[in-house]
C-alpha cells in the first residue's frame, strides 16, 4: 500500500517541484516504485522529468474533472520505477469547474484508490496556491512535506498553510500529518541562511529535516534538461542532498531501512532504453 506524501507551501519559489521531482526520483532509484503526480497547471514536475505537454496528453485534469482512471494518464520516465501522472495548464480551471460537484475536495482521494496497490509511495506536487486542487492534493495525503526557503521571509504565509492542514486533518482527512520541513535554497556563506535554520529548527523542533538543500547550479539546470538531479549530475551538491533527504524518508518506513542509492544503484534503475545516459552532467 502506497505512502502518499503532499508536497505543499503556497509561496511561491521556494523549491516546491525541484523537490518533489527530486524526492520521487531518489525514491524510485532505491527501487520502490513511485508515481509522481502533477497537480500543479504549469506542468514543471512532467517537464522536468522529460515529459511535455501537448494536445493529446490526458493529464490530471482529465482525471479530476472527466472521472478518467489516474492509471489510464500514467507516463513512464527515465527511471525503471517511476512513473509520472502530467498536468496540463487546463487543471487551472478544475476548481471552476468542479465548484458544484459534491464531494468535490475529495476527487483526488477517489481517483488514486485504485493506484494504492501499485506504488510504494505516491507524491504529490502541489500549485503554489491553497486552493481546491491543493485541498484535494492534501485530503488524499498522508502527510504533507514543506519545503521552507532559507530567506528572511521563510515564514511568510507558513502560519496559513499550517492553519489549513489543521482545518483538513480536522474535518476531511484526520489521517494527514507533518512528513517534515525541509529548507531549500540554502547557502551555509550566508549568515541569514543560518540564523533562519536556526530559529525553524527551534520553533518546529523534531520536524525539520536533518539535511538542507542547498543553491546548486546542477540542480537549477537539470529540469532544463528534463532529467531529476541524480541522472544529470549525481555527485552533485543538489543530487547529493536530495539523495540524504530520500535517505531520512525511507529510514521512517520498516521496508526503506538500509536500501542504497549509489551510483551503480541509480544506473541499475535507468531504463533499458536509457542506459546510454550519463550521470555526469
Amino acid at each position: 500500500m502506497a505512502r502518499v506524501i503532499a508536497i505543499s507551501n503556497q509561496k511561491g519559489g521556494v523549491g516546491k517541484t525541484t523537490t518533489a521531482i527530486n524526492i520521487a526520483s531518489c525514491i524510485a532509484a532505491s527501487e520502490r516504485r513511485v508515481l509522481l503526480i502533477d497537480m500543479d497547471p504549469q506542468a514543471n514536475a512532467g517537464s522536468g522529468l522529460g515529459i511535455y505537454q501537448n494536445s493529446e496528453l490526458k493529464s490530471m485534469y482529465h482525471v479530476l474533472v472527466d472521472d478518467l482512471p489516474l492509471l489510464d494518464v500514467v507516463q513512464g520516465t527515465e527511471l525503471t520505477f517511476l512513473d509520472v501522472a502530467p498536468s496540463s495548464q487546463d487543471l487551472s480551471g478544475a476548481e471552476i469547474e468542479l465548484v458544484s460537484t459534491i464531494g468535490r475536495e475529495s476527487r483526488l482521494k477517489d481517483a488514486i484508490e485504485p493506484a494504492l496497490a501499485e506504488y510504494d509511495f505516491i507524491i504529490i506536487d502541489t500549485p503554489p496556491t491553497l486552493g481546491l486542487v491543493t485541498v484535494n492534493a492534501l485530503t488524499a495525503a498522508d502527510s504533507v512535506l514543506i519545503p521552507l526557503q532559507s530567506e528572511y521571509y521563510a515564514l511568510e504565509g507558513l502560519s496559513q498553510l499550517l492553519k489549513t492542514t489543521s482545518l483538513i486533518k480536522k474535518r476531511l482527512n484526520p489521517r494527514l500529518e507533518r512528513e517534515g520541513i525541509l529548507l531549500t535554497m540554502y547557502d551555509r556563506r550566508n549568515n541569514l541562511s543560518q540564523q533562519v535554520e536556526k530559529e525553524i529548527r527551534k520553533h518546529f523542533e523534531g520536524e525539520v529535516f536533518k539535511q538542507v538543500i542547498p543553491r546548486n547550479v546542477k540542480l537549477s539546470e537539470a529540469p532544463s534538461y528534463g532529467k531529476p538531479a541524480i541522472l544529470y549530475d549525481y555527485s552533485s551538491l543538489g543530487s547529493v542532498a536530495y539523495i540524504r533527504v530520500a535517505d531520512e524518508i525511507l529510514s521512517r518506513y520498516p521496508n526503506g531501512k538500509d536500501v542504497s542509492i549509489s551510483r551503480k544503484q541509480v544506473m541499475r534503475s535507468v531504463r533499458i532504453e536509457d542506459e546510454g545516459a550519463s550521470l555526469d552532467g
